[in-house]
């Protein structure tokens, strides 16, 4: 048994989840410039040109990265990269600063290798972390960067739109790429926006903002959708992705499923409602990136995320169709030199 995995189970599972990922990620962001040092660039010279993804327009030195939800406001950017994430997407970021759920709103299925999470896109706001991110580009930060946007939960539907617009124009002239969360079940009414019929002008005019904030440069945008849509659904939002000349889709967030777990029904009605992450969504986040790129062509970017654990995994989803991974709760699990084990395995796959 690996160190961290005998420190995971006598030690931290004995702690509220939420307390631990504060501790860990305050460790993380203190030992940064150690760590870079230390493993950083060990990584780079081992995985070198043949890890390298061209996507976006942008290269990405490896496939993976961190999904957005471990830094919603990009205080750790360095420190995580310093990890071996070859991009990190913070967030999810709201027009409005808001605190999220109430607590406990983190939890673990151990049995499962999974996290049930109701936190509410609990953040600064776009004002505080467009400020910080200023900082971090002045002062240096070169991390390839998504941004994550999503809806204040106080807005109202009618109002989505300008929400999500606020944060564009606060938020776009600092990411490398920038993600519409139309996906997460932790606010409501906000994976209605799915539907087509609402996503189409949420898109359009994310996009027409970033354009007026960057008019020398076009940021690519994305969107990220659940994978408790219909296979129909689906495919509607990769017709619209394509039409709309999205430069991109995640796939995907969290589910609000609960078949198939190994944890007892007891313990899993404890726990209560919330997106589950980890290995249950293997199957099902896999699938969706095979139909998406069978119905989008080689052209549009695909980001796999949703369940990805092992090298196998991470392989598995590349053969899929993604272009790009995102990881968190195999993080969460595995350790921080999860991401490093995966990118050499990767490599020395072929």
């Amino acid at each position: 048994m690996r160190p961290y995995d005998v420190l995971f189970e006598r030690a931290l599972t004995r702690v509220d989840p939420e307390r631990i990922h504060h501790a860990a990620f305050r460790a993380i962001r203190a030992a940064a410039p150690v760590t870079s040092r230390l493993v950083g660039a060990p990584l780079e010279r081992r995985v070198g040109a043949p890890a390298q993804v061209r996507a976006l327009g942008l290269t990405f030195p490896h496939p993976l990265g961190l999904a957005a939800g471990f830094d919603k406001n990009a205080v750790g950017i360095d420190g995580l990269a310093a990890l071996g994430f070859g991009h990190v997407e913070i967030g999810t970021v709201t027009g409005e600063a808001q605190p999220g759920n109430p607590t406990p709103r983190l939890f673990r299925l151990t049995d499962d290798h999974a996290i049930v999470n109701r936190m509410g896109f609990n953040n600064d706001g776009a004002e505080v972390v467009a400020r910080r991110l200023a900082a971090w580009r002045s002062g240096g930060g070169s991390t390839i960067l998504g941004v994550n946007i999503g809806k204040t939960k106080v807005v109202p539907e009618e109002d989505a739109v300008r929400d999500y617009e606020k944060s564009a124009g606060l938020l776009a002239p600092y990411a490398d790429y920038l993600v519409v969360n139309v996906s997460s079940p932790n606010t409501p009414g906000l994976r209605d926006l799915q539907a087509v019929e609402k996503l189409e002008p949420l898109l359009a005019a994310v996009r027409r903002r970033a354009d007026e904030v960057r008019p020398d440069h076009r940021v690519p945008l994305l969107v990220k959708i659940a994978p408790d849509l219909s296979d129909d659904d689906v495919l509607a939002v990769a017709d619209l992705a394509v039409a709309s000349g999205l430069d991109g889709v995640i796939a995907t967030n969290t589910t609000i499923g609960r078949d198939g777990l190994a944890t007892a029904a007891e313990e899993v009605e404890r726990v209560g409602a919330g997106g589950l992450s980890g290995r249950p969504l293997t199957a099902r986040s896999e699938q969706v990136v095979r139909m998406l790129r069978d119905r989008v062509g080689p052209d549009l970017t695909l980001v796999g995320v949703g369940g990805i654990t092992t090298v196998d995994d991470a392989r598995r989803r590349l053969a899929a169709g993604a272009d790009l991974l995102q990881g968190y709760t195999g993080f969460v699990y595995e350790g921080p030199l999860w991401a490093r084990r995966i990118v050499r395995g990767l490599v020395a796959g072929g």
